[in-house]
């Protein structure tokens, strides 16, 4: 069942549609009083621009509300009888199996896409010299890229395991202290009543579109100290008399701050934890003790071959 992207409530249908596919009214919430879920009708690329941005209404849009069917508002014959409601049942949930089928598969097709992506990233972050010259791939570099590649899928399965797991214990956790806090019954939210499994990877998955745009646009724009010749940016100290300032601007010189481990590793994990919060809807403290849980089971799993120059990289 859908649910309005602003308060979580549980509606029926998103839109309702007339003779045409694109003659439709948008429903309104019964709680709220507000659309449901206007992202019905934006395009694909203001989805991509929202989900980067991290809204929390385009993760309730793709995660909960995407693909669902509309109230199809045709005249009915007065010789068709009515079905029962046993038959509405199971198509139902026949549809909820489908729908979990679909699901799954959208999670493939996004881990092998991202996962490759990521990967190649990564070569071209240990490879810099290589990556801005096509000619001199070869075939050992095809090597190092596959290598990365199988490493990426190790740590992605790895982190995929540890959060679900720590999901687990942290729901029941949450909902332990929330039964203890309050004596009355505790109202459950739309999001926690449409909450199943399958849509933790999937809204890690989305959370990373983040940081691999931002990490792309480091492969691109590479820092002077990484191109062939260049030397490190380094702040002029001339210009503050304070010891202090000098030392807090000096963190920023290129040849201390690692711009790719800062996104990769900070701002991708401040992004699946917000994910996260999205799909789990409990504070904030138990989404970070379920991306340091996933974090951990990461480390155990990744390889241990390519040394630091490898974990300096590895994804949240």
């Amino acid at each position: 069942m859908p649910i309005c992207i602003t308060c979580t409530h549980p509606i029926s249908h998103l839109y309702t549609v007339y003779e045409s596919a694109y003659n439709l009214r948008l429903e309104q919430c019964s709680k709220c009083l507000k659309f449901a879920d206007p992202y019905v009708e934006h395009d694909s690329l203001t989805l991509l621009l929202d989900l980067i941005l991290l809204k929390r209404e385009v993760y309730r849009h793709l995660i909960y509300n995407r693909g669902t069917e509309p109230r199809k508002a045709l005249r009915k014959s007065k010789n068709d009888p009515e079905g029962s409601q046993e038959d509405e049942r199971r198509l139902s949930a026949t549809k909820n199996r489908q729908r979990e089928k679909d699901r799954w598969w959208l999670i493939l097709k996004l881990a092998c896409g991202l996962i490759t992506v990521d990967a190649f990233i990564r070569w071209a972050q240990l490879n810099p010299q290589i990556s801005a010259d096509v000619s001199r791939w070869t075939v050992e570099t095809n090597i190092v890229f596959l290598r990365i590649l199988v490493g990426c899928l190790i740590e992605t399965v790895a982190f995929h395991g540890g959060v679900m797991f720590a999901s687990y214990f942290v729901l029941m956790l949450s909902d332990f202290f929330r039964s203890m806090r309050r004596t009355s019954p505790v109202e459950i939210s739309g999001v926690r009543q449409q909450l199943k499994f399958s849509l933790i990877p999937l809204t890690i998955f989305y959370s990373s579109l983040t940081k691999l745009f931002l990490l792309f646009l480091l492969t691109i724009w590479r820092s002077s100290a990484s191109k062939p010749g260049g030397s490190p940016y380094y702040w002029d100290p001339s210009y503050y008399s304070s010891t202090l300032v000098t030392r807090a601007l000096e963190i920023w010189d290129e040849d201390k701050l690692d711009r790719e481990w800062v996104v990769r590793n900070v701002l991708g994990g401040m992004a699946t934890g917000f994910g996260l919060r999205v799909v789990l809807d409990c504070h904030p403290v138990f989404t970070t003790v379920v991306i340091l849980v996933g974090w951990l089971a990461k480390t155990l799993g990744g390889d241990e071959h390519t040394g630091d120059k490898w974990m300096a990289y590895s994804i949240p």
